[in-house]
Formats: C-alpha cells, sequence, structure tokens
C-alpha cells in the first residue's frame, strides 16, 4: 500500500462531507493488531475534545497541512452548595492550557510526542493530514 496524493485526495473528499470535517484511515493490519496507527485529515473547524490516553505515549506526524498541538493541565475546584436540607461538594473540572505548538511541515515542525496521561487537542489551522500512532488495542477514553 502507498501513502500517496490519490489516498490523501479521497480522504480529503470524504472529510469535506463529514459532519466532523475529518476522516481516519486505520493503518492496522487486522483488527487483532494491538497497536493503534491511523492517518487522519483534519478540516479547519473540527472539533476534537480535550482528551488524555492515560497508558501511552501519542506520536503525531504532519504530512500536509498546518495545525496547532495544545497541552492541558486538569484544575479540579470543590466547592459546598447548600440545598434545602442538605449540603453537597460538588466538583467542577476545567482545563488551563499549558503549551501550544505549531505543526507544519513546510516550516520544518514536522510533529510531536504527547506522554501518556497528558490532556490534549488540536486546532486545525488549513486542511491537514496528519499520522497519528499510540502502543494498544483501540478503546474509548477520557
Amino acid at each position: 500500500m502507498l501513502i500517496d496524493n490519490i489516498l490523501l485526495d479521497s480522504l480529503f473528499e470524504q472529510a469535506k462531507v463529514s459532519e466532523r470535517k475529518r476522516m481516519n484511515y486505520d493503518l492496522r493490519t487486522s483488527a487483532e493488531d494491538t497497536s493503534q496507527r491511523m492517518l487522519n485529515v483534519l478540516l479547519p473547524g473540527t472539533v476534537v475534545p480535550i482528551h488524555r490516553h492515560e497508558d501511552t505515549t501519542e506520536t503525531v506526524v504532519c504530512l500536509k497541512g498546518r495545525l496547532e498541538e495544545i497541552i492541558y493541565e486538569e484544575v479540579v475546584e470543590y466547592s459546598r452548595e447548600e440545598t434545602s436540607r442538605t449540603e453537597e461538594v460538588v466538583r467542577k473540572v476545567s482545563f488551563k492550557e499549558v503549551s501550544r505548538h505549531l505543526i507544519c511541515p513546510a516550516e520544518g515542525l514536522y510533529g510531536a510526542q504527547i506522554p501518556a496521561g497528558a490532556w490534549h487537542t488540536i486546532h486545525v489551522i488549513e486542511p491537514s493530514v496528519i499520522f497519528e500512532a499510540k502502543d494498544g488495542g483501540y478503546r474509548i477514553e477520557n
């Protein structure tokens, strides 16, 4: 299999008609493959929720385009709220931006390695293609 403009153009066309404004292409050799490797085509306006991979480092390499990898710190605050009969402790979670890294191969900025457990997202500046790799089989995470 070749990763060429024919494949990428096809993925861009699929991303354009996707509600999510992105399209991924699984590069695993089988469903039993215990790694995660994929191409991800991302268009401006796509929303990638802040998330983390608790047990694995994620490697992101940009093949085409321009985007920012944003790393966050989780901030947890507790407050007491009184109701008519009881007092409850309320937990509020928010995120504070720690760093933002431009990734653009045309400028010699090729990718990033996100440490296991780090909260992160991507902001897409122009149509982009990234290669992503993580350890372990696919599972839904925080």
